[in-house]
C-alpha cells in the first residue's frame, strides 16, 4: 500500500512509520521538515503547512492517510477535503478526551462526546481539546463516507514518549528513596504500549476496517498498584487524595495518571476494551514496555523535570502525611 502520513516525526507517527514500513508498504510524509528522524526503511519527504500549504499533495494518490497532528476541525476540513478521492481510507486519530465523561463509571465508543463550549473557538486549552477533536472527526467523515477509521486513544506509553507522564514512574522506582502513590491502590488505569497501537492501526488499514475505535489496554483490568508494581515499584506509600488536594498537588501534572475520584473525567481508566480487542489489538506485557522505556530514556542524557513532583517535595509530603 502506499501510505500517506501527515506528522510522523512524533512519538506515534514515528513508530506508525516504522510499521508500515515493516509491513512492506510506501511511505509519504508531510509536514513542515523541523524534525529530523531516522526511520527502518525509506521514506518520501513531502515539505509543508498543513495549516495553508496543502500544495505538495496535489495530484497525488494513496491507499491510506494517517492523520496524526490534527487539532482545529478547519485545518483537518482542509487536508480531507484535499485528499478525498484521491485516498482510500483516513485514519484520523483522536483521543479518548472526546467523551462526555460527567457521572459516569466507565465508557465505550458509543457514549457521547463533550460539545464545544458556547463562544469558544479553536484554539486548544483544556477545555477544548475534547469537543475539538470530536469536531475533527466529523470533518473526516464527512470528507470519507464509509471510508474513515477514528483511533481514540486513552494513555500512549513506550519510546520516545516525549510527555514524561508515564516515563515519571518507570524512572521513579531507580530512585532509592520511599514512592509517593495518589489515592487508592485498586484504582483502575489503562494505558497502550505505542507499538502495539501502531501496529494494529496499520493492520486495520491492510484489512479494510473502518469505524471508530477506542485505543487503551491491557484486555485484562489493571490497577494502579499493578501499574507501579511493572515500573518496579512494589511497595510505595499510598496518600488519600484529600491530602494530597489540601497540599496543593497537581493531579495529573505533578502525579501522572492522578485523577480525584470526584473529578468529571474520573472514569478516563476504565473504558470497555471489547472492540478493538475484537478487531485485533493484541498487547505485549507492561513490564516489557517499562524496559523498553528506560533503554530508550537512557539515551536521553535528562531527568524527569516539571510539571511532574520533584524529589524534595515528594519527601516533605511523604514527611507530613500521617496514613489515616
Amino acid at each position: 500500500m502506499r501510505i500517506l502520513i501527515i506528522g510522523g516525526t512524533v512519538f506515534l507517527g514515528r513508530h506508525l512509520t516504522d510499521a508500515a514500513l515493516t509491513a512492506g508498504h510506501e511511505v509519504t510524509q508531510f509536514n513542515r521538515g523541523t524534525r529530523e528522524v531516522e526511520f527502518s526503511g525509506p521514506v518520501e519527504h513531502l515539505r509543508g503547512d498543513r495549516t495553508g500549504d496543502l500544495a505538495p499533495l496535489a495530484g497525488r494518490e494513496w491507499d491510506a492517510v494517517f492523520d496524526t497532528s490534527g487539532y482545529a476541525p478547519s485545518v483537518v476540513r482542509r487536508s480531507a477535503q484535499e485528499l478525498a478521492g484521491r485516498a482510500g481510507t483516513y485514519v484520523f486519530i483522536s483521543s479518548e478526551s472526546v467523551y462526555d465523561l460527567t457521572g459516569r463509571d466507565g465508557f465505550d465508543e458509543s457514549t457521547p462526546v463533550k460539545p464545544l463550549p458556547d463562544g469558544a473557538g479553536e484554539e486548544v486549552t483544556g477545555e477544548t481539546y475534547g469537543p475539538l477533536k470530536a469536531l475533527c472527526e466529523q470533518e473526516v467523515e464527512g470528507a470519507f463516507p464509509g471510508g474513515a477509521v477514528l483511533i481514540r486513544p486513552g494513555m500512549i506509553v513506550g519510546p520516545n514518549d516525549p510527555t514524561d507522564r508515564f516515563t515519571y514512574w518507570a524512572a521513579r522506582a531507580g530512585r532509592d528513596s520511599r514512592v509517593l502513590a495518589p489515592g487508592r491502590p485498586d484504582r483502575p488505569v489503562q494505558l497502550i504500549d505505542v507499538r502495539d497501537l501502531a501496529g494494529w492501526i496499520v493492520s486495520l488499514v491492510e484489512r479494510g476496517v473502518a469505524g471508530t475505535f477506542n485505543a487503551a489496554g491491557p484486555e485484562q483490568p489493571l490497577t494502579m498498584a499493578g501499574m507501579l508494581a511493572a515500573c518496579g515499584i512494589p511497595d510505595p506509600v499510598w496518600v488519600d487524595e484529600r491530602f494530597l488536594l489540601e497540599h496543593g498537588v497537581e493531579p495529573w501534572s505533578e502525579l501522572p495518571f492522578w485523577l480525584p475520584e470526584d473529578d468529571e473525567d474520573a472514569a478516563l481508566f476504565d473504558g470497555d476494551v471489547a472492540r478493538q480487542v475484537g478487531s485485533g489489538l493484541t498487547f505485549r506485557p507492561l513490564v516489557d514496555t517499562v524496559r523498553d522505556l528506560m533503554a530508550w530514556h537512557a539515551t536521553r542524557g535528562t531527568e524527569i523535570g516539571p510539571p511532574t513532583l520533584a524529589p524534595q517535595r515528594e519527601a516533605e509530603l511523604l514527611g507530613e502525611y500521617t496514613r489515616p
